[in-house]
């Protein structure tokens, strides 16, 4: 064998070795360092850039789950979160960001897609007014480089064959702001799961001179009646099912959405300001608002 041929072979077979290892080559972003950990999230949420907006939207199905019935389609799904990255710093944790935004999400009718401003319940009988998913602010607690033990944290998606895999997972139990006081005593607590799978080309998520990776995500929740229902403590869950992806613009959202926004939820047309340190909401504090206004207004 030439001497050429025989260093070109053992330049592959190292090559070859360093990906298996998940060696960093210039130009990338390590995804086994901490600030890697960060830089990737970043850019696979929102955007390298402190204060660069970015849209990501959904669309999918929510059904119904009763114990002895078949599952029933309830409404179509059709969502927005609009947000920025903002960079902060802990001494002892290292660098880190947040995720400020705030998200729409609209229940349709399952035949025409038309947004409902009314729905009529198969259980109760009762026609509900329909409170859309209006949630402001949406905000992520500070994610840094290093956990609370000081270890540095590392990227934990899979990345084979082009692409990344992410799955992300956030069980919620939590006293519901609809109930009393003795929820530990007497049940009522909030039960529900939000579950995120990210993917995308790992090319461009691991490219240093890109700021941000327009990544797709699937999104399932399995949860209780929705507030406005109405169900009076009927038995039964729900589940919603939804793929999106992160958008070049705001403007390439579905009119249906940009519409509904433009119309009746215009800020949502930003991201909420980077300082922005509210406590954020939720459908069942949007909707303990929305009642307490008009129990107060009847009184008047």
């Amino acid at each position: 064998m030439k001497k050429r041929s025989i260093i070109k072979n053992i330049t592959i077979a190292l090559t070859c070795v360093s990906l298996s290892l998940g060696v960093s080559h210039a130009g990338q972003i390590d995804p086994n360092t901490g600030e890697g950990y960060v830089k990737l999230n970043r850019k696979l949420h929102c955007s390298l850039v402190d204060g660069e907006e970015v849209t990501w939207m959904w669309a999918g199905n929510a059904y119904s789950r009763v114990q002895g019935q078949r599952d029933k389609k309830l409404f179509k799904l059709l969502g927005m979160n609009v947000r920025q990255c903002v960079g902060v710093n802990d001494k002892e944790r290292g660098e880190g960001y947040r995720i400020i935004s705030r998200e729409i999400m609209l229940y349709l009718d399952t035949e025409t897609g038309e947004v409902l401003k009314t729905w009529e319940n198969p259980w109760t009988g009762e026609t509900n007014e329909v409170i859309h998913v209006a949630n402001d602010p949406v905000n992520s607690r500070p994610d840094f480089a290093r956990d609370k033990e000081g270890k540095e944290n590392t990227f934990p998606a899979t990345i084979a064959d082009g692409g990344y895999f992410l799955p992300y997972e956030v069980p919620l139990f939590y006293p519901n702001p609809l109930g009393g006081e003795y929820q530990e005593h007497i049940g009522g607590t909030y039960h529900s799961a939000e579950i995120f799978d990210f993917m995308g080309n790992s090319d461009t998520l691991l490219d240093a001179d890109t700021n941000i990776e327009y990544g797709k995500i699937a999104w399932v929740r399995i949860s209780q009646w929705l507030p406005w229902m109405n169900m009076k403590g009927r038995d039964g869950d729900m589940y919603f099912n939804a793929v999106g992806r992160k958008l070049k613009s705001w403007d390439d959202m579905p009119d249906t959405l940009k519409d509904e926004i433009k119309k009746s939820y215009p800020k949502y047309t930003n991201a909420p300001p980077a300082n922005d340190q509210r406590k954020n909401e939720t459908s069942w504090t949007y909707m303990k608002k929305i009642i307490d206004k008009r129990r107060a207004e009847s009184k008047n």
